[in-house]
């Protein structure tokens, strides 16, 4: 007999199976079907909502704010919003996670407080150099991540070119990607020193500051000193089709080269929005103006990698600031990012539950080399499940399990609601409540080839 099974619409990678059940046993998917369900000694049935893979959210920043104690918040607002797995970035508050001792008490502030799974980021720093490199691999760390704009001097600093060359050298045979934040620091310090000076303030003199010029600069460089090393080069948030356009013609090359977006920048557009969220709408890079329709021709030709929530852990009152310049850049993003995803893939005409499978399932999965166990739904994999239920839902932020209780989401009305979230075949979210207790979570290492398999 089966310890469950899940009824539903079943979105597999070959298709969405109506009145279909999923079978799970310790933990794992064991079989899959139409009709009559298999005996189970707990049996749930969503009768018409979608049952999809659990998303994969591949950036996130659990303890921007918190600390390691961050990760409980928003790893419970990340099962209530879908998502089993979090991606999360090296940037830990006070310290980078750029050594083996600083994954050792990650993995360990995981194992007591994560309602959902997480896999890890490293980086490098001027201090360690490439030093703990094969270290954080042999740890299982699923990508680096470096930036070529100084957020903070210790804990998110710049990364030099001569350090980022032989961070690529070090990486280049293996199967680790090294992402960035793309934006050319001196471009972007010089043009808000300007604007600044003209008396400009506003979302969209946020924008202008951090032209996409910057952005340019920084990912055809940062692609440039892949190719040459025979890296993987991975933007991490890539804001226009201008920049996807750069990914495509080094990709043609024949380089490792993918790129990716989040979803406040195919949601958001800085001179629509700008007026009405101020402060609430900052990114860095910036959400742009007039620049939904090419993200989205990009993401549709097959340009973008996957889509993310870039989620940030920072209280509202960092948004609280006379100038939109020395505002806290970053939202909250874990628990809008499935809904509103869909939400706006159903409403460009696409097959929204398949579309959504695959940019926040199926594809971060396999880039992250993951996807032995996450990121669809098939025979061997672990049951992490997303159910979704259609309608008109509007979002208030205040009920977010996030400890942050606000976005900009807040009022969007979503086409779907997240009614429950299985983590290994475990209920964690019952459409109300979290239910899983802290340290249900662990973390995911890697284990495939992943995108260049």
């Amino acid at each position: 007999m089966l310890d469950r099974s899940v009824k539903g619409a079943i979105v597999t990678p070959e298709g969405t199976l109506v009145n279909g059940w999923i079978g799970i046993q310790d933990g794992r998917i064991v079989a899959i079907g139409q009709g009559e369900v298999p005996q189970a000694h707990r049996t749930e049935d969503y009768g018409e909502c979608l049952i999809l893979p659990g998303a994969v959210d591949g950036q996130t920043h659990a303890t921007d704010y918190g600390g390691l104690p961050g990760i409980a918040p928003a790893t419970a607002s990340a099962i209530a919003g879908g998502i089993t797995t979090l991606v999360d970035m090296p940037y830990d508050n006070p310290d980078p996670l750029d050594r083996e001792e600083r994954f050792d008490l990650k993995v360990d502030a995981i194992a007591a407080l994560a309602h959902a799974d997480m896999a890890l980021y490293g980086t490098v720093t001027g201090e360690t150099r490439i030093d703990h490199v094969e270290g954080l691999a042999r740890k299982g760390v699923v990508a680096f991540k470096i930036s070529s704009f100084e957020n903070s001097p210790s804990r998110f600093p710049r990364i030099a070119e001569d350090l980022t060359l032989d961070l690529f050298e070090a990486l280049a045979q293996t199967d680790l990607p090294l992402g960035l934040h793309n934006e050319d620091q001196e471009i972007v310090l010089a043009r808000m020193g300007r604007v600044r000076d003209a008396g400009v303030d506003g979302i969209v003199a946020h924008s202008a500051s951090r032209p996409l010029a910057a952005e340019l600069a920084a990912t055809a460089q940062f692609f440039a000193i892949a190719q040459a090393a025979g890296g993987h080069a991975h933007p991490v948030h890539q804001t226009a089709k201008e920049s996807f356009d750069i990914t495509r013609m080094f990709a043609r090359t024949g380089m490792r080269a993918t790129g990716e977006t989040c979803v406040h920048y195919l949601w958001f557009d800085a001179a629509r929005d700008g007026e009405k969220y101020g402060a609430m709408m900052k990114v860095n890079p910036p959400v742009r103006p007039d620049a939904v329709d090419g993200l989205w021709q990009s993401l549709e030709e097959g340009d973008v990698a996957f889509v993310s929530s870039d989620h940030s852990s920072w209280p509202i009152d960092n948004k609280f600031t006379p100038s939109i310049f020395d505002a806290g850049a970053g939202i909250p993003g874990l628990e809008t990012l499935v809904p509103a995803f869909y939400t706006l893939a159903r409403r460009r005409g696409h097959d929204a539950a398949k579309m959504t499978a695959d940019m926040l399932s199926s594809r971060p999965a396999k880039f992250f080399g993951i996807d032995d166990r996450k990121g669809a739904i098939e025979v061997g994999r672990e049951a992490d499940l997303t159910v979704l239920e259609e309608g008109a839902f509007v979002w208030d932020a205040k009920k977010a399990h996030d400890g942050l209780k606000w976005t900009p989401f807040d009022g969007e009305t979503f086409d779907v609601r997240v009614r429950a979230t299985y983590l290994r075949g475990e209920l964690g979210w019952d459409g109300e409540n979290v239910v899983n207790p802290e340290g249900s979570g662990r973390v995911v290492k890697r284990a495939t080839k992943g995108w260049y398999a």
